[in-house]
């Protein structure tokens, strides 16, 4: 008699899901952030490669004083002289287009900053000038 009493008392035995929902919650958060750092949406492009050295921008600093001085770097010239000048300091047979930056006090007048303009437009050379006050 004693069988039967055991198979009154069968036990059923049950999964414990608890756990199981705080292991996929983590498992969900750690795919979201690896998806996100991983970007499938990148296009891989072939960059152009240079066959020789880079070449600099070619510039020249052409400076004007308040006494209507002319200045190709650190060489004082005479206003007759520009665009010899500049041509010393500009390559014609390069492929880049070489700047004039042109330095000028506010009272040694648009005159000579024009000038320089026009010798360097001679040359093929873009410029820009930088007008400064002078101090009183």
């Amino acid at each position: 008699m004693s069988l039967r009493k055991n198979k009154l008392r069968e036990e059923h035995s049950e999964v414990d899901t608890g756990p199981l929902n705080d292991i996929l919650f983590i498992l969900l958060m750690f795919f979201l952030m690896i998806s996100t750092l991983a970007n499938p949406n990148v296009i891989r492009m072939s960059v152009p490669r240079a066959k020789s050295d880079t070449k600099s921008k070619q510039s020249v600093v052409v400076s004007i004083s308040k006494d209507k001085i002319i200045y190709v770097g650190a060489k004082q010239i005479i206003p007759d002289s520009i665009e010899s000048e500049l041509r010393k300091y500009i390559n014609q047979g390069d492929s880049i287009k070489p700047a004039v930056a042109i330095n000028a006090d506010s009272s040694a007048g648009f005159g000579e900053i024009v000038r320089v303009m026009r010798a360097a437009s001679k040359i093929g050379a873009s410029t820009s000038a930088t007008v400064t006050g002078s101090d009183k």
